[in-house]
């Protein structure tokens, strides 16, 4: 009779076995890299909650700011009202114009800057000193 061949480590066993630490070190790292990416995404909403809403309460303050003065100088007719009126009318337009609802608007920030110069002129030709300040606590607008 032909004798069995005894059950013995085979070379698949001695594989598994140096090949683990590999396989190992795959599944971590799949398992690592959903788990960051799931945390970077949560803190990436946390963040850009935190940062449009400071966008929107200063955009919000120069409407508001821009309103009441074009409000108040309505009933003024006179040709020093009539460029103040025009530069209020600007501001109202680029405000209107501001892409809120689009967080991926490339010029955002560009567009920022033109409201905030625009502001700052207006202020000056209404001979206001303008202070905008953003803080965690609270935003202000101090004339």
């Amino acid at each position: 009779m032909a004798a069995a061949a005894a059950p013995g480590p085979g070379p698949d066993m001695f594989e598994e076995i140096v090949m683990a630490e590999h396989r190992f070190h795959g599944e971590g790292y799949q398992e690592g890299y959903a788990e960051g990416r799931q945390a970077g995404a949560a803190e990436g909403r946390r963040h850009g909650a935190r940062h449009g809403a400071r966008v929107g309460a200063e955009i919000g303050s120069y409407l508001g700011f821009a309103l009441t003065w074009q409000c108040l100088l309505s009933k003024c007719t006179d040709e020093k009202n009539s460029k103040k009126r025009k530069a209020l009318d600007s501001l109202i337009g680029m405000i209107q114009k501001f892409p809120y609802e689009d967080p991926t608007y490339e010029k955002l920030q560009e567009d920022l800057e033109k409201i905030r110069g625009k502001f700052k002129q207006v202020c000056s030709m209404l001979n206001i000193q303008s202070d905008f300040r953003v803080s965690t606590e609270r935003s202000s607008l101090t004339f």
